[in-house]
């Protein structure tokens, strides 16, 4: 483990209590916690701007399978791209609306234009990738 290093910051009262505020939203123990989340996420940010390795990303999916043709657009857009499609998982919602779970995994291009096509594709009602990196986060 890293040796923990202790340093000063100093900002605009307003934007402390902003971080206060999210300290408390999303119940962190303190603000140092809060700050080393906001760091990796810029690193993770960066990793994808940069296309530097390999990225992660978790895509979520909800549809209507009742649309024509729907389950058969998903499942061929993955087939077609099983170099970046590393896992999903189906869930039943209800009895038209289905949920799935995608993990991709390669170049952030690749992942991104993979997700985008999913999510705009005719009976999906709302997709939303989440990006992440398997990079060595501090």
């Amino acid at each position: 483990m890293a040796k923990l290093v202790r340093f000063g910051v100093s900002m605009d009262e307003r934007l402390l209590e902003a971080l206060d505020a999210v300290v408390a939203r999303r119940h962190y123990a303190n603000r140092s916690e809060a700050i080393r989340d906001l760091v990796r996420s810029e690193q993770v940010r960066e990793s994808w701007e940069k296309a530097k390795g390999p990225v992660v990303g978790t895509l979520t999916l909800v549809y209507d399978h009742h649309v024509r043709e729907v389950n058969e657009r998903l499942v061929t857009l993955q087939h077609d791209h099983g170099d970046v499609v590393h896992s999903a998982m189906h869930v039943h919602l209800s009895h038209r609306m289905c949920l799935e779970v995608i993990v991709l995994r390669g170049k952030p291009r690749d992942v991104q234009e993979l997700a985008d096509r999913l999510i705009a594709a005719r009976g999906v009602k709302h997709g939303r990738l989440v990006a992440t990196t398997d990079e060595d986060l501090v």
